[in-house]
């Protein structure tokens, strides 16, 4: 279903620490903290940009870990929040988090964007903490940790132009003579077994997107053959140009060709023939073919336009190709059939998550008490410990959690050691 996959990591920046402050006035009659709260860290953003095709940027940059935000100063001054990084990503990019395998953002339009990995928010300054009976407390936070994930960007196929059409009929060989792409040719069916990109560009000037499908079969909506990997990518193509082996040396009759495709396409979803499809009779240049086009075009009707070409002498081509430019000129993109992809194509689709666990206790070998979780750690890296009054805050937050109880229901007792990321306590009584 997609032509390139990346996995990267991408880390939020940390919020900016808070500041303790006092006022310097040898008499302050009503007291009171100075000190302002951190900024915010900065998002990782991913913005699609038009002018990008491939993923290959992201096989030599596979970090992106934005900026933390400026700490909190004196005289109630708050840190700045830091600028977002914007990650410029091709449209047509899924991204998915790698631990959990959800969908985090179906990104196809150019300047949509999506939070890849959120900023932490900055730390309160003690002008936060202040009350009546206490207006200068010894209290500030440390900024939240941005939001860390290794992420995997899969690039969807997004192409104007779609070749259909049975096995070895010369889409291979027409995507190759008309763009740049290399696409790998042979004289047996399936060669094309993922799709093939080419840029094709107009006398003109104007250009356009075409790919080589793989082969369809009868029974492809059902599984079969390549089956729902074809049809799945020509949901996204706008213009189908429909390549028939006009000289029948498959031993299969050009009508019957014609017509087995549109069923398949017809049963796998209605919605696909609304796009515009471009007949092209190929391999005009071998004996019988003539004669079969005649044929063709009287049980087809003389009203439906056939370009007659050969991919191999390039005859016909400069015709087809300014038909194919007129027709994704005029033709708006499609949505897609499936709700939720298509909800994708506008905004970004966000997955809400199960609420973790607090925290966990357990037990290593040696016996000490181990207590880990993404709230208790969050709160731990956002404590201060180098002021007291921040350290018997962080005991009373984990008192009100329920960290003692639970230590004492699986059997600490005082003096027993307890760990916490990389730091060890003493559980006291």
């Amino acid at each position: 279903m997609f032509v390139d996959q990346v996995k990267v990591y991408a880390k939020g920046g940390d919020g900016g620490n808070g500041m303790v402050a006092f006022r310097r006035e040898k008499y302050v009659p009503k007291g009171g903290p100075a000190g302002g709260d951190g900024g915010h860290g900065a998002d990782v953003v991913f913005e699609v940009d038009e002018g990008l095709r491939t993923l290959m940027d992201f096989r030599y940059q596979r970090h992106f870990k934005a900026s933390r935000g400026e700490h909190g100063m004196s005289k109630g001054q708050h840190g700045k929040n830091a600028a977002d990084m914007i990650v410029k990503v091709p449209p047509g990019t899924v991204v998915m988090d790698d631990d959990t395998k959800e969908v985090i953002a179906d990104l196809t339009e150019h300047g949509q964007r999506a939070v890849i990995a959120r900023g932490g928010r900055g730390g309160r300054g003690n002008t936060r903490f202040a009350t009546p009976a206490n207006p200068a407390p010894e209290i500030s936070e440390n900024g939240e940790p941005g939001q860390e994930r290794y992420i995997v960007m899969e690039l969807k196929l997004l192409a104007d132009v779609g070749l259909v059409g049975f096995p070895s009929v010369g889409k291979s060989t027409l995507l190759s003579v008309v763009s740049a792409a290399r696409p790998k040719i042979a004289a047996y069916h399936f060669t094309t077994i993922v799709p093939n990109l080419g840029v094709v560009e107009t006398d003109d000037g104007r250009s356009f997107v075409m790919a080589d499908l793989p082969g369809l079969i009868e029974g492809a909506h059902e599984g079969v053959g390549l089956g729902h990997q074809f049809l799945r990518h020509i949901e996204r193509t706008r213009v189908i140009v429909h390549v028939i082996d006009m000289s029948g040396m498959e031993g299969r009759d050009p009508y019957e060709d014609y017509t087995t495709i549109n069923t398949e396409l017809k049963e796998y979803n209605l919605r696909l023939t609304e796009r515009p499809q471009i007949i092209v009779a190929n391999k005009m240049d071998l004996p019988d073919s003539e004669e079969n086009l005649a044929e063709f075009k009287e049980k087809i009707g003389e009203d439906i336009p056939i370009f007659p070409i050969s991919a191999i002498t390039r005859e016909g081509l400069k015709e087809l190709l300014y038909a194919v430019a007129d027709k994704v000129d005029e033709t708006p993109e499609f949505p897609l059939s499936d709700l939720e992809e298509e909800k994708g194509i506008h905004r970004v689709m966000y997955k809400h998550e199960d609420q973790p666990a607090e925290f966990i206790i357990t037990r290593d070998p040696s016996g000490t008490f181990v207590v880990s979780g993404e709230k208790v750690e969050k709160l731990f890296k956002m404590t201060d410990f180098s002021r007291e009054d921040s350290v018997r805050r962080f005991a009373r937050q984990l008192r009100s959690m329920g960290v003692d109880d639970a230590l004492r229901e699986r059997g600490a007792e005082d003096g027993d050691i307890v760990r916490l990321l990389d730091y060890e306590f003493e559980f006291v009584e």
